[in-house]
């Protein structure tokens, strides 16, 4: 009878734990918000990979890739897409969410033209055989690193160096042009971005604790995006050394 007068008989006293209702309905809520992040990043991600596609194959059948072949301008194609890549990581702070949204579309679309060889070297039905094979791949590992309770990140820093050993390798064998360092290279790149997609997917659902209901959440979604685009696309292209036909 000591709180006959209370205006809240039911509710809890200081320090008392929320009610268990009140507990499940924060983490629906959060599950919900959850899910909805991963979404709009996978569709960022997909509509950015279908785009590059689309811009490669209209690039490579209108005769323009072979066109820009062996001049100047074909650097200018091939780094483009790591000037969007580096402009969109270290300013990522400093631009718009507009504005990240659309240096990812110029990007997809950078990335389209500087791939746009693979028509001429590989057929169309191998191109599409990899490219089904890779979606596959990325699927199940994603889901991987969405639902594993292991801790993926140790071997974040481990990959990332791997990524860095691929490039330098890759460059020594433009001189040295050795066939079984590129096969090295192919089959080392597959396993590396393998492992860093269901890393990614792991650290970017991770992160959704520190950007939810923030103004970085809408970034958060792109530079995401950004992310596991990269891990498909270079997954992709390392498998297609393996699994496509030259013309």
């Amino acid at each position: 009878m000591a709180n006959w007068n209370d205006p809240r008989p039911n509710g809890t006293g200081f320090g008392a734990s929320p009610g268990l209702s009140g507990l499940q309905g924060r983490s629906e809520v959060f599950d919900a918000g959850l899910r909805r992040h991963m979404l709009s990043i996978y569709n960022y991600m997909a509509s950015g990979v279908m785009l590059s596609g689309i811009v490669a194959l209209l690039f490579a059948t209108s005769g323009a890739t072979q066109a820009v072949m062996g001049t100047p301008l074909m650097w200018l194609v091939m780094l483009a897409p790591l000037a969007f890549v580096m402009f969109m990581s270290f300013g990522a702070n400093k631009f718009s969410t507009t504005a990240l949204q659309g240096m990812f579309w110029g990007f997809a679309v950078a990335m389209g033209l500087s791939m746009s060889t693979i028509f001429l070297v590989y057929t169309g039905t191998s191109i599409a055989v990899t490219f089904f094979a890779t979606a596959g791949a990325f699927a199940g590992l994603s889901l991987f690193g969405y639902t594993t309770q292991k801790n993926l990140s140790g071997m974040g820093s481990f990959l990332i160096m791997g990524v860095f050993g691929l490039l330098i390798a890759s460059i020594i064998n433009i001189f040295l042009q050795s066939p079984g360092l590129q096969w090295a290279v192919s089959f080392l790149g597959v396993l590396i971005f393998a492992g860093l997609t269901a890393y990614d997917t792991q650290r970017l659902k991770e992160q959704y604790a520190y950007v939810a209901g923030t103004d970085f959440a809408g970034k958060a979604v792109v530079l995401g995006a950004l992310s596991l685009y990269l891990d498909f696309i270079n997954m992709f292209q390392f498998l297609l050394q393996f699994m496509g036909d030259r013309r």
